[in-house]
C-alpha cells in the first residue's frame, strides 16, 4: 500500500499535479495477534525442497544442545513469527523487567537448514546486559519452555 501511494505521489510531482497523500499508520495488534499462529514453516520448508531429513533434524537438535539456548548454535525454536514475538514477550531479566527489544534482522541459514532471526535484547545494567537472541521459527510442533542464559521466562 505505501509502495502505491508513493508511486502515485511521485506521479503527481512528475505532472505538476499537486496531491496530498495520507501516510498509511501501523495497526495495534489486536487479539489474534496473541492467538497461536497457523504459520507452518516445516510445511513451507518441505514445499521448496528444504525441509531436512527427521533424523538429520534430530541429531542438530542433540547437537545443538551442547550450547547456550538462544546462540547461533542453538536458536531458539518456535512456530512463526507471532511464536517469536510471543516468546520474546515472556523474557524477563535478571531484574524482573522485559528486555528492550531491537529491530529483527535476519542471519541466513541455521544449524537446523532453515533460516535464522535475531534480535538485540538489552536489559541495561541489569544481567545479561546486551544480548543477541537467535530464533528459528520453522518449529511449529515445538513449544520451548526453557530461557536463554541469563533471563528467565514467565508462565503463559
Amino acid at each position: 500500500m505505501a509502495m502505491i501511494l508513493n508511486a502515485i505521489a511521485g506521479a503527481a510531482l512528475l505532472l505538476g499535479t499537486p496531491t496530498v497523500v495520507a501516510e498509511e499508520k501501523p495497526q495495534k495488534p489486536d487479539a489474534a495477534a496473541e492467538a497461536p499462529s497457523d504459520f507452518d514453516g516445516e510445511s513451507i520448508m518441505r514445499s521448496l525442497g528444504m525441509a531436512p531429513d527427521p533424523d538429520e533434524l534430530r541429531a542438530a537438535i542433540q547437537a545443538a544442545q551442547a550450547h547456550p539456548l538462544g546462540s547461533r548454535q542453538n536458536p531458539v525454536r518456535v512456530g512463526g513469527p507471532s511464536g517469536e514475538h510471543a516468546y520474546i514477550r515472556r523474557l524477563r531479566c535478571a531484574d524482573g523487567r522485559p528486555p528492550e527489544v531491537g529491530p529483527r534482522s535476519n542471519n541466513g541459514l541455521g544449524v537446523f537448514g532453515s533460516i535464522v532471526d535475531v534480535y538485540p535484547l538489552d536489559c541495561g545494567e541489569a544481567a545479561p546486559g546486551r544480548t543477541s537472541l537467535y530464533m528459528d521459527m520453522y518449529h511449529r510442533r515445538h513449544d520451548e519452555t526453557a530461557a536463554p542464559p541469563g533471563f528467565t521466562l514467565v508462565p503463559r
